[in-house]
């Protein structure tokens, strides 16, 4: 299966060419270290880029100083890794071993060089991603994590930290909390941690926007890469996780150009680099609640009360599963009941008996990739099979699988345990039954997210958002309300597919681009 990045084992260095070294010196700086000298301590920002020209830099432990991997870097090597690309913090320290002297360059200029000499750009998203990728899977950060399993507060900064391949380690100590640099933060939260990272607003491009995309799903992120290549200032804002709902599919098997599959957390991770190559940003986990019509653009109120203003919005936001009206369910959350089916949560899951409540694609997905780790995996499907919900070939594969169990016309009944789940009991057609479960994956039927459109476009009886033709509008992207645009599952009459919202997100650009550089003339949403 497809993943995230090369593999730097199998990467040799190799130096840039004569030419873009000095295209690279031209911009730069000299600096010079001593021995022992710090160049950049775990969670400083990425403010330059930084080739090393002579002498090593190693990687310490930013609370025992100790070295932390047998690997440095050195001549012709560069530091730093993708949270270069939108100014965030490496989870790295970083210091000279010997004596070291380095070209530093700063970050938008070296951004800009990046654009204009693509052979630079790529070898250097090349290293990043790759780096990424090794200290994501090799847990090489100043973030530990420890207590998952047992605080939901801290479970969910895991699984914001997974969802989102952001490097930390996972502790072994009874201590419960999350830790930067050896230090205990007294809020354990992913928008904590998202400061920490610099992934709030500090990535926010100068001046006024073209565009701000609600929603970082397949279509948001889609639209983020084209928006990025057509010159257009843009932000995507996401409350949770790069992917969306699609980012909790395990394995996707029938998206063109994997043959082998990939995550959706993967493939929308792939697009978010490519996006912030192009010049997008993101600001996460950030929450729209509301939007405002003002002149001849538009205004979205964050949380916090924090405002963006942008020429033009693109409705991204997806949907989101439903919860069951169960007794308990949000006391459990975290704990045991979970909405992901991903790595992290997967650990959770060892030996144990797990319920998959759900007969759609996500859910199956969930099913097959559960199954290795668990000692059973019950499926719940209301209906009378998968044949309506779910593609062929996931369903044979269910139906083969003789650890997973599909079990038509059912529903949970009752949620029991102290601190965390510990049992559900099933209603079917022969009546309850009880399944001793540590980890409860509900991915139902969805809604769209669409209360903080504030009443200003259109939607349907189902609360999706009407487009196109429906509401007069010259684009089927265009909602009834000009400079407003929405694409993916939160569109009302779209297919429910990643490749169709990938689609519907690279195409919307060409649209917006047309809204914002030949501004239509004044008129009014539903009504009108």
């Amino acid at each position: 299966m497809e993943t995230i990045g090369g593999d730097l084992s199998t990467m040799a260095p190799r130096p840039f060419a004569a030419e873009h070294l000095a295209a690279i010196r031209a911009l730069a700086q000299q600096r010079s270290y001593a021995p022992g000298e710090l160049l950049l301590h775990a969670g400083q920002p990425l403010e330059h880029f930084v080739l090393v020209e002579e002498g090593e830099v190693e990687v310490a432990d930013p609370v025992t100083g100790e070295r932390m991997l047998p690997a440095t870097l050195g001549p012709g090597q560069f530091m730093g890794e993708l949270a270069f690309l939108n100014g965030g913090a490496m989870t790295l320290t970083m210091r000279a071993a010997v004596a070291t002297r380095t070209s530093e360059v700063p970050r938008p200029a070296m951004l800009r060089l990046m654009s204009e000499v693509p052979e630079i750009g790529d070898h250097v998203l090349t290293v990043f991603a790759a780096r990424r990728r090794r200290i994501f899977e090799a847990g090489d950060s100043s973030i530990l994590v420890s207590g998952a399993g047992r605080d939901p507060a801290v479970g969910r900064v895991a699984s914001f930290l997974s969802r989102n391949r952001l490097p930390f380690r996972e502790g072994d100590e009874e201590e419960t909390g999350v830790f930067v640099a050896g230090t205990r933060l007294s809020e354990p939260t992913p928008r904590a941690l998202a400061q920490h990272f610099g992934l709030d607003l500090k990535g926010k491009p100068d001046g006024a926007l073209d565009l701000v995309i609600v929603g970082a799903g397949p279509a948001g992120v889609a639209a983020a890469v084209y928006a990025g290549s057509e010159g257009l200032k843009a932000l995507v804002v996401e409350d949770n996780a790069i992917g969306g709902q699609a980012g909790t599919s395990s394995r996707i098997e029938n998206y063109m150009g994997f043959p082998t599959g990939i995550s959706g957390a993967d493939l929308t991770f792939r697009g978010q680099i490519q996006a912030m190559k192009f010049g997008t940003c993101f600001a996460m986990p950030r929450r729209v609640e509301r939007l405002e019509q003002r002149g001849d653009g538009f205004c979205v109120t964050l949380d916090d009360g924090d405002e963006l203003c942008t020429r033009s919005v693109l409705v991204a936001t997806g949907v989101q599963y439903r919860r069951l009206p169960l007794a308990r369910l949000e006391e459990f959350e975290g704990a045991g009941i979970y909405y992901a089916a991903t790595e992290m949560e997967a650990r959770f899951c060892s030996n144990t008996q797990v319920v998959v409540v759900g007969g759609g694609n996500s859910a199956g997905q969930a099913a097959m990739y559960l199954s290795r780790v668990a000692s059973k995996v019950h499926v719940l499907v209301r209906g009378h099979g998968l044949a309506e919900t779910m593609s062929a070939y996931l369903r044979e594969r269910l139906e083969a699988d003789p650890n997973i169990t599909v079990h038509t016309g059912s529903s949970l009944a009752a949620l029991e345990g102290e601190m965390s789940l510990e049992q559900v009991t099933v209603r079917g057609p022969d009546g309850e039954w009880s399944v001793p479960c540590r980890a409860l994956f509900i991915m139902i039927g969805a809604a769209p997210n669409t209360d903080w459109l504030s009443g200003l476009v259109e939607l349907d009886a189902h609360g999706f958002v009407r487009t196109g033709a429906e509401v007069g509008a010259n684009s089927s992207f265009a909602t009834s309300l000009p400079g407003v645009f929405a694409v993916g599952d939160v569109r009302s009459g779209s297919v429910k597919r990643v490749a169709s919202s990938v689609g519907e997100g690279s195409v919307v650009v060409s649209a917006i681009w047309s809204h914002v550089n030949q501004p239509p003339p004044a008129s009014v949403g539903i009504g009108g």
